[in-house]
């Protein structure tokens, strides 16, 4: 990967042991990663430090830009909603539950991830009455959009995407029967 194009990430972060160089670290308040301390915008409801933020655009950024990063977008979208799902309100909780619903469909369904997609789209439009506020996990997983953003090339990224939405999925595994649930009604 070329580190002048993604200075954001690359440059800051060593691949190897995952720990920023030169930089003073917070704790990401959504997925619990170490990132750079620094202000900037973030996401008016997926709460997360800016920096984490800042890491998750530029990841956005190259998959849109790039069509071998982009196949596994969608991957990487609902990982990071679910690890940041913000506070409970109409469009907080809507959001967890499509995305969880996707990850379930990707991940235990075997939905090819465009049918998954047409999947959700589908059920983000139901009675969103059915839907309600899931207590987020303590641990939203073991792998976050830091460690994705540093993969070097498309192959290392399409692993590391899997990976980190097992993760984030996993992470929830107490609410998997009524995620289950919503997808059932749905079929």
């Amino acid at each position: 990967m070329n580190v002048g194009k993604w200075p954001g990430v690359i440059g800051r972060r060593e691949k190897k042991g995952g720990h920023m160089r030169n930089a003073r670290l917070t704790r990401c308040a959504g997925c619990g990663a170490e990132v750079p301390e620094e202000s900037g915008p973030t996401h008016r409801y997926l709460e997360s430090a800016p920096a984490c933020w800042r890491i998750y655009t530029e990841l956005l950024a190259r998959d849109y830009t790039d069509p071998a990063y982009y196949e596994h977008h969608r991957l990487c979208v609902d990982a990071y909603a679910v690890q940041h799902p913000g506070r409970p309100s109409p469009q907080t909780l809507q959001s967890a539950a499509v995305h969880l619903v996707r990850l379930y469909m990707i991940l235990e369904g075997g939905l090819p991830l465009a049918q998954a997609n047409d999947f959700m789209k589908r059920f983000a439009e139901r009675d969103k009455q059915s839907m309600h506020w899931l207590e987020p996990p303590q641990r939203r997983g073991e792998l976050t959009v830091v460690d994705v953003a540093v993969a070097g090339d498309a192959a290392e990224h399409a692993t590391l995407a899997w990976k980190w939405a097992a993760s984030a999925w996993n992470a929830w595994s107490p609410h998997h029967p009524q995620i289950r649930q919503w997808a059932f009604a749905y079929l």
